[in-house]
């Protein structure tokens, strides 16, 4: 990492849907993403419920090994291996441009002239 570079986690359990896989637990993820080399890790709360699991991960976390996070990844692997809990990265269904192109604007003359055989 380059110095002066902050790197934002995000996404550790996939918008919610990584956890209908029945394979790892929101705390799990959240000491996997906080083990990995962050700045900081960011977890969407939507509910008191949601704040506490926050807190239980950030006060019962200590950095996992390597050995810990080589298990979870092999205990994830199989749910992982065709991308079906992973949406944000296999469909468009976190990429709010697909709902609103216009955010896109138009393309450049460059951009156009580009495309031109």
């Amino acid at each position: 990492m380059a110095s002066g570079t902050a790197v934002l986690g995000m996404k550790s359990m996939g918008g919610g849907v990584i956890l209908k896989s029945k394979t790892v637990s929101a705390i799990e993820c959240l000491h996997y993403a906080m083990s990995l080399p962050a700045s900081v890790v960011i977890t969407g709360v939507d509910s008191m419920k949601i704040l506490e699991q926050a807190f239980a991960a950030a006060t019962s976390f200590g950095p996992l090994s390597k050995a810990e996070m080589r298990r979870l990844r092999k205990k994830a692997a199989p749910a992982a291996k065709y991308g079906e809990f992973e949406l944000f990265k296999t469909t468009s269904i976190f990429d709010a441009t697909t709902r609103n192109p216009e955010w896109l604007g138009e393309e450049s003359k460059r951009t156009m002239q580009l495309t031109k055989d």
